[in-house]
C-alpha cells in the first residue's frame, strides 16, 4: 500500500502524498512543538516540512522509512528555525488593574506556548526501546521548557533518542553528523535537562489525569480562585511552587514570592470563572473576569502543575492561544453553570454548552486544528507546493 502511495506521489498525485504523510502529521506537529516551544511556530515548521517532502519525494531512496525520513526533515527545518527566526519577544506587565510585583527572576522562555491535549490524541506515537522519557512527561510544560535552554543541537538529539527512541546511528544520518558527536551532544544534554529537570524519582509525581485526587486539587483551586480567597489559595502551593507568565518575563519562586504575586491579582471583591480544558498533559482553564456590566471577556488561559496533593506550578499565557482550545473570547453569564464546569473528569466540551459564545464541542475542535496543520491541495503537476 505505501509502495503504491509513494509511486503515485511522485507522478504528482497530491492525494497519495497526502495519505502518505497523515498517519505522521500529529506527531510531527508534536516534534516541532518540543524543538520549538510554541505552537504556532510548530505550525510553520510542520507546513515547511511538508512541502519539503513533496519537493525532495525524487529523491528519497528508501534506506529508511517514510516515518524516519520526514522526523530528519522535520528535525532539521526546526534547527533552521532556531538558527534564523527571531523569537518572540518578551512583553510589559500587562495585568489590567495591577502592578506588577517585584519578580524572583526574568524568565528566558517567553515565547512559551501551551499545546492543547485534544490534539494529543494520536500524536503521542510509542517510543523506540532506547526511549528514557515517559510520552506525558516529555510534552508537559516543565520538560518543554527546560529543552528551550538546550542547544539547539543538543536539543535535537536528545528529543530524538531519549523521547523518541531513535538509534544513535539513524540519529547520526537524520543531522548528518558523525555517530561520536552525537554520543557527545546527548551526554551534555542529559546533563543540562537534570539541572532544570529532575529525575522521576527524585521529585513527587502528579496525580493521574482525571483521577479523584486530581480533581480534589482542582476543585479547591477553583474555589479558592474564584471566590478571591487568597489564604485557601496560598494553602495549596508547595513551597517550592514557581509561576511564570510568558511572553511576561516576570517569574516568582517560592510560596512566599508567588503569595506576593497573587495578592496582587486576588482581591477582595473581584470575581472570575474559570473554564476548564487541559493542556500539556495537565489541568488548565481559560480566564474570565466579570466586569460590572456583566461582560466576562477572555483573560488568558492558566495551567497548573500538580506535585502529589498540591500545586507547585501556574503558568499564566495569554488570551491569543484560547481558540487553540475552542475556548470563545468572551463568556455569558451563567451561574448555573458553575458545578457542571467543576465536574472535571466528565466534561463532554471544551467548554459547556451556553457558558461561551463560539464555544465548540471537542470533536469540532479537534476537527478545527486538525484542518489548521493539513497542507494545501498539492497540484497535479508535481512541482506544486503543499503548505
Amino acid at each position: 500500500m505505501a509502495t503504491d502511495l509513494m509511486a503515485k506521489a511522485r507522478a504528482g498525485d497530491g492525494d497519495a502524498f497526502r495519505d502518505l504523510t497523515e498517519p505522521y502529521r500529529r506527531e510531527l506537529h508534536v516534534h516541532c512543538y518540543r524543538m520549538l516551544g510554541s505552537f504556532q511556530d510548530a505550525e510553520d515548521a510542520l507546513q515547511d516540512t511538508l512541502l519539503a517532502a513533496w519537493q525532495a519525494l525524487g529523491g528519497f531512496q528508501r534506506r529508511a522509512s517514510v516515518r524516519t525520513w520526514l522526523y530528519r526533515i522535520a528535525t532539521n527545518r526546526c534547527l533552521s528555525a532556531l538558527r534564523t527566526a527571531g523569537r518572540r519577544a518578551a512583553k510589559e506587565w500587562s495585568v489590567p488593574g495591577t502592578t506588577a510585583p517585584e519578580p524572583t527572576r526574568l524568565g528566558e522562555v517567553v515565547w512559551l506556548q501551551p499545546y492543547p491535549d485534544v490534539l494529543l490524541d494520536g500524536a503521542v506515537s510509542a517510543p523506540g526501546p532506547e526511549a528514557r522519557y515517559e510520552q506525558t512527561e516529555a510534552i508537559s510544560l516543565a520538560f518543554v521548557t527546560a529543552l528551550q535552554l538546550l542547544p539547539p543541537r543538543q536539543l535535537a538529539v536528545l528529543v530524538l533518542r531519549d523521547v523518541l527512541g531513535f538509534h544513535a546511528d539513524e540519529v547520526a544520518e537524520m543531522l548528518d553528523a558523525t555517530l561520536d558527536s552525537v554520543n557527545s551532544a546527548l551526554k551534555r544534554a542529559r546533563a543540562g535537562l537534570q539541572q532544570r529537570v529532575p529525575a522521576r524519582a527524585e521529585r513527587e509525581q502528579a496525580p493521574v489525569a482525571g483521577s479523584p485526587a486530581e480533581q480534589a486539587i482542582v476543585a479547591g483551586f477553583v474555589r479558592a480562585y474564584e471566590s478571591a480567597d487568597l489564604d485557601a489559595l496560598i494553602a495549596l502551593l508547595t513551597d517550592d511552587v514557581f509561576v511564570t507568565m510568558p511572553p511576561m518575563p516576570f517569574e516568582y519562586h517560592g510560596r512566599e514570592d508567588a503569595a506576593r504575586f497573587y495578592a496582587s491579582i486576588v482581591r477582595p471583591g473581584r470575581a472570575v470563572d474559570l473554564v476548564p480544558t487541559r493542556a500539556n498533559g495537565q489541568p488548565a482553564f481559560g480566564i474570565y473576569p466579570n466586569t460590572s456590566t456583566g461582560a466576562r471577556h477572555a483573560a488568558g488561559l492558566l495551567v497548573l502543575t500538580l506535585a502529589g496533593d498540591q500545586i507547585r506550578g501556574y503558568t499564566r499565557f495569554e488570551n491569543t492561544v484560547l481558540p487553540a482550545f475552542g475556548l470563545p473570547g468572551r463568556c455569558r453569564p451563567d451561574h448555573r453553570r458553575r458545578a457542571a464546569r467543576r465536574r472535571w473528569s466528565s466534561l463532554p466540551f471544551v467548554g459547556e454548552e451556553g457558558v461561551g459564545e463560539g464555544v465548540q464541542p471537542l470533536a469540532v475542535a479537534v476537527e478545527a486544528q486538525v484542518v489548521l496543520m493539513r497542507p494545501a491541495p498539492v497540484p497535479h503537476g508535481g512541482t506544486g507546493g503543499a503548505g
